[in-house]
């Protein structure tokens, strides 16, 4: 068992060899935090995004004024979403879109995805899921007539193949799942399922909120038919920054969205009676594009793509390792339990602890100036995002946990 003594040594170890130890200093602290364990909720700022907001402003708004719109805003939510279905997503271009929030995305995709499978009339999903994922499905599925095939899950662990080969079938039109679970942040095998649904014809929609920006995703590689995220946890665009949809181009001109706006019409400007949708990823388009929530993700990814995935991938497993480590040495003694898994193969970015009492627990870390998030009913979440977060940061944060669970066994 490691000692605490050289758990500190460990954490200066690390991050003196940390290839990714330049980035830090690229992001904004706050004086009154002493661990910030929470990156896989909302990533940190980047230091650059106050000057770029505040250039965007004062020039790209108040000089160019509506003017803007003509000089490329209106591309945006399509470049933007080319440049991150290349850095973070395996996409090839026009395939991705920045708009709207996950839960709109998630909408838009599904209710699509169903009406592309008229004779088909059930969704499979997990228990475990996020919650608006779910309470998105069954409010489609109550307005459709369509049943709910529930596949109960491991609150600990996650969607297993095997699970899905049992639930899939004739009469599946979608497949819903996270590519990483949000409380456990156990890693799904997407390929393997993507296939599975597939073979069962049914068509599969991926949440990637708790991957994108810290795992390898390979969407077009998988075959993946489509899928939403959010910005602003490992992306850091800031929060409520527009989130993302990827349609593979082989459904582009089979799927009609059912929130027909202006903007995915094939000729916007035009102003003409009717909708005819948009070729291409621009028909999944519906209102004006939230440029301003756009303009921190511009360099954010371009920090990303500095970084490397599989640099920023690698570091995500070696801070989780360190945490496992920490656990079992320091607070397993105490009632401390993990509720993530231990393989590297389907560990996501953040470590989930279990013990009765960390709900009043999260309130005095918090008090302690340590963010992590509490997820009920007993878990607390630890949060690595690589580019922002150390290693002595980490055991920083740990060692308030275990002073506070060793004082209220």
């Amino acid at each position: 068992m490691i000692s605490f003594d050289r758990m500190a040594e460990a954490a200066k170890d690390l991050d003196e060899t940390d290839p990714l130890a330049r980035f830090r200093g690229r992001f904004l602290g706050s004086a009154d935090v002493v661990s910030y364990l929470d990156g896989n909720s909302l990533g940190r700022p980047p230091r650059e995004t106050d000057a770029v907001m505040s250039e965007f402003i004062r020039q790209s708004w108040g000089e160019r004024l509506i003017r803007g719109w003509s000089d490329g805003w209106l591309d945006w939510p399509r470049t933007l979403g080319d440049r991150l279905g290349e850095i973070g997503l395996g996409a090839a271009a026009g395939q991705v879109v920045v708009a709207d929030s996950t839960t709109v995305l998630l909408y838009k995709l599904a209710r699509a995805a169903l009406a592309a499978r008229p004779d088909r009339r059930e969704i499979v999903l997990d228990t475990d899921n996020f919650p608006t994922d779910r309470y998105v499905l069954e409010g489609i599925a109550a307005e459709c007539g369509l049943a709910l095939r529930w596949v109960r899950t491991d609150p600990a662990a996650g969607i297993t193949v095997e699970q899905v080969a049992g639930a899939v079938g004739p009469d599946t039109a979608l497949v819903v799942f996270s590519h990483a679970a949000y409380r456990s942040g156990y890693v799904a095998d997407a390929e393997a399922i993507t296939r599975l649904a597939h073979e069962a014809g049914a068509l599969i929609l991926w949440d990637l909120c708790h991957s994108v920006g810290v795992l390898p995703v390979q969407l077009d590689d998988w075959g993946v038919d489509l899928a939403v995220g959010c910005t602003y946890k490992y992306l850091n665009g800031g929060p409520g920054s527009p989130a993302f949809a990827y349609v593979n181009a082989h459904h582009h001109a089979a799927l009609h969205q059912p929130i027909q706006g202006w903007l995915g019409r094939a000729d916007p400007f035009g102003m003409g009676p009717g909708y005819v949708p948009a070729d291409g990823i621009q028909r999944f388009i519906s209102g004006t594009p939230p440029i301003l929530g756009m303009v921190p993700l511009r360099g954010a990814l371009d920090m990303l793509a500095e970084a490397g995935l599989p640099a920023v991938r690698a570091k995500s497993l070696q801070l989780t390792g360190f945490v496992l480590d920490f656990a079992d040495a320091e607070l397993s003694r105490y009632g401390v339990t993990v509720a993530s898994p231990r393989d590297p193969a389907r560990r996501g970015g953040h470590i989930t602890l279990r013990r009765a009492d960390f709900r009043d627990i999260t309130d005095r870390l918090w008090e302690r100036g340590v963010i992590p998030d509490f997820r009920a009913p007993d878990g607390i979440r630890v949060g690595l995002a690589p580019l922002s977060t150390s290693f002595t940061e980490v055991f920083a944060g740990l060692s308030v946990l275990r002073e506070l669970v060793c004082a209220t066994p």
